[in-house]
C-alpha cells in the first residue's frame, strides 16, 4: 500500500517535469481505454484475436510469427481489457516470448507499458485518494486487474514519487 501523504502533489509536480521526459510517448497509449478500441488497435496492426480455453495460469499470449493474440475465453471485462492491452504491446515491439533472459526483460518492459496506457496518473491519485489505498476497491475504480495497479504502483515508487 502505498502512503498517500505528498504522493498527489508529488504525482502532479513529476506530471509537469520529469516524467514527460521519461515516459516515452509510445509508452502512454491512453486512447486505447476500452476493450473495443484495443480490439480496433490490433485490426489495425494487422492482428488476430481469438478466445481459446486457457490454463488458468495463462491469460493470454501473443504469437509474432502468426500475428496472433490468445485470449482465455473465463477472462472478466477487465481482465480482458488488461490481458488484450498487454498483448498488444507485447505485439508492437514483436517480441520473442517471455523463456528467456531476453523474453523476462520484454515482460517487464511490457507490464510498465500496459500499466502507464491504462492508468492515468490523475485517475489513479483521485482513486487513491477516494478509496483510502485500498487495492481492490482502486483497481475495480480504475478498471484495471489489480496486478495492473500494483505495476503501477511500482513505476511510482521506482521513480521516487510515493514510498511503499
Amino acid at each position: 500500500h502505498i502512503r498517500h501523504s505528498n504522493c498527489q502533489a508529488e504525482l502532479d509536480k513529476q506530471q509537469k517535469s520529469t516524467s514527460r521526459k521519461t515516459i516515452l510517448p509510445e509508452e502512454r497509449n491512453v486512447d486505447n481505454k476500452t476493450v473495443a478500441d484495443l480490439h480496433r488497435s490490433a485490426e489495425s496492426m494487422g492482428l488476430s484475436i481469438v478466445s481459446r480455453d486457457l490454463p488458468r495460469d495463462i491469460c493470454g499470449l501473443y504469437d509474432d510469427r502468426h500475428r496472433l493474440i490468445l485470449l482465455a475465453d473465463w477472462l472478466n471485462q477487465r481482465q480482458r481489457r488488461c490481458t488484450l492491452c498487454h498483448e498488444l504491446i507485447h505485439a508492437r515491439h514483436h517480441d520473442p516470448g517471455c523463456g528467456t533472459r531476453y523474453g523476462i526483460k520484454c515482460e517487464r518492459r511490457c507490464r510498465r507499458e500496459t500499466a502507464l496506457a491504462l492508468i492515468s496518473p490523475v485517475d489513479y491519485g483521485m482513486a487513491e485518494e477516494v478509496y483510502e489505498g485500498n487495492t481492490w476497491m482502486m483497481a475495480v475504480e480504475l478498471g484495471v486487474t489489480v496486478q495492473v495497479l500494483s505495476d503501477y504502483r511500482q513505476l511510482l515508487y521506482d521513480s521516487g514519487v510515493c514510498v511503499q
